[in-house]
């Protein structure tokens, strides 16, 4: 029997990894059966199944000014301390609404009771999960101790009950190897892995003339080899490295392409890397335009938008140099579009992915000859380049398919409601 399932997060909009992830989860729990509904403080989802709440956005004001008196200092005032309170309660009563209006059997909480981004809502939420005992799954994509804005803050008491919570009805996930034993160790959580995946048993979708106008948008001629860096731009993804592959190319046809936009994280980054372009005369394009998900199924009506979707096909080559990710999307992304790609390898892509035997250029923090070498080569050989892809896809359908997915949530919703879900 089919079950009203509810997400619950900071956001679902845009192209982040924590909204791409949901929008995945929801494509494979509707082929089961089920329906989901969506609560956040920023939505593009379906208006008739999404109930917004705007306080619940990590960028609305009060959550602001809370943030700016608890991280980076040791204490707190009791005034900061009533509104947390104040908020909290206001939206553990949404939440009541929320779970009321669409009678919501079982919740999926993305990051919201992982990273304090919003301190308000994963104290509601803990509340609300342990006062109801409602089935909760808990997807965990990236932790507090991961990130050094939160080292030092002033709700350590806040932190060690709801980031994430120690109750008996939640089920716990992580998309990787590391957070699964860190959670363990810090909390004594018990979690399964669930790697971010991609519907691998089918090809992509992909609209050629919506693909010829975005490259013609970004203003590359038919000859321009598109060397596509798919991420946003922040610092951790190591976008510095992309540039100095394409000056060590050297040739003049070769375009580095970035498909998001910059904001999340300030612009600083952003004027720097266009900096050092311009400094090693290197071409870069930043796509000024936002990207929506191609997985959510209120974005297909919105024709003067772009997808990653129309992003990807155009490219030669990707370049994902990241320091650290928690999993990789875009890695997952550019194998599906069966594209040659230049890896850092970050510590989770050694340990969890680079053992499954995909055939990549890597660099080890920093850029070799070699590894140029090697780039030029896959730019050069078709037929190396065929054969380097296809086995990529091949693995990925095996470890990061749809199926994959689907079996793992099964058994998550038979551990809640037995063989009746």
């Amino acid at each position: 029997m089919g079950k009203n399932i509810g997400f619950v997060s900071t956001r679902f909009a845009g192209t982040d990894g924590v909204s791409l992830e949901a929008s995945k989860w929801r494509a494979v729990l509707i082929r089961n059966g089920h329906t989901c509904f969506w609560f956040a403080g920023e939505l593009d989802r379906s208006p008739e199944r999404s109930f917004l709440v705007p306080e619940a956005h990590f960028h609305h004001d009060r959550v602001e000014r809370i943030n700016a008196q608890i991280f980076g200092k040791k204490q707190r005032s009791a005034d900061i301390t009533n509104e947390i309170q104040r908020l909290k309660v206001r939206l553990k009563k949404n939440l009541r609404v929320f779970i009321d209006r669409f009678k919501i059997d079982l919740l999926v909480v993305e990051n919201a009771l992982t990273i304090p981004m919003n301190v308000p809502l994963g104290l509601a939420l803990t509340e609300i999960i342990a006062e109801t005992l409602i089935p909760t799954i808990a997807h965990h994509h990236d932790f507090y101790w991961e990130r050094v804005r939160y080292s030092l803050n002033a709700v350590g008491d806040y932190i060690r009950m709801a980031f994430p919570p120690n109750l008996h009805n939640i089920e716990h996930v992580v998309i990787n190897s590391s957070a699964q034993e860190e959670l363990a160790l810090r909390t004594g959580i018990s979690s399964i892995i669930i790697p971010n995946v991609l519907d691998f048993e089918h090809s992509p979708r992909v609209d050629m003339g919506r693909t010829d106008t975005f490259r013609a948008s970004i203003g590359l001629a038919p000859d321009d080899i598109m060397i596509l860096q798919p991420t946003r731009i922040v610092q951790r993804k190591g976008i510095e490295h992309a540039i100095e592959l394409v000056k060590e190319l050297n040739n003049p046809k070769c375009k580095l392409v970035i498909s998001h936009e910059a904001g999340d994280e300030g612009f600083e980054y952003v004027k720097w890397l266009r900096k050092d372009a311009r400094r090693q005369g290197v071409d870069l394009r930043t796509v000024d335009i936002r990207m929506v998900d191609p997985l959510n199924e209120n974005n297909h009506n919105l024709k003067q938008h772009f997808s990653l979707w129309d992003v990807y096909p155009h490219a030669d080559f990707i370049t994902y140099p990241s320091l650290y990710e928690g999993f990789g999307n875009a890695f997952l992304e550019a194998v599906y579009f069966k594209k040659p790609i230049l890896i850092n390898r970050y510590s989770i892509f050694v340990r969890d992915i680079e053992p499954r035997g995909f055939d990549l250029a890597v660099m080890d923090g920093f850029l070799t000859d070699e590894t140029v070498e090697t780039v030029k080569h896959i730019l050069e050989d078709s037929g190396k380049r065929e054969k380097m892809v296809e086995q990529n896809y091949a693995i990925a359908r095996r470890h990061y398919s749809f199926a994959v997915l689907e079996r793992w949530l099964k058994t998550l919703l038979v551990n809640f409601f037995g063989t009746k879900a």
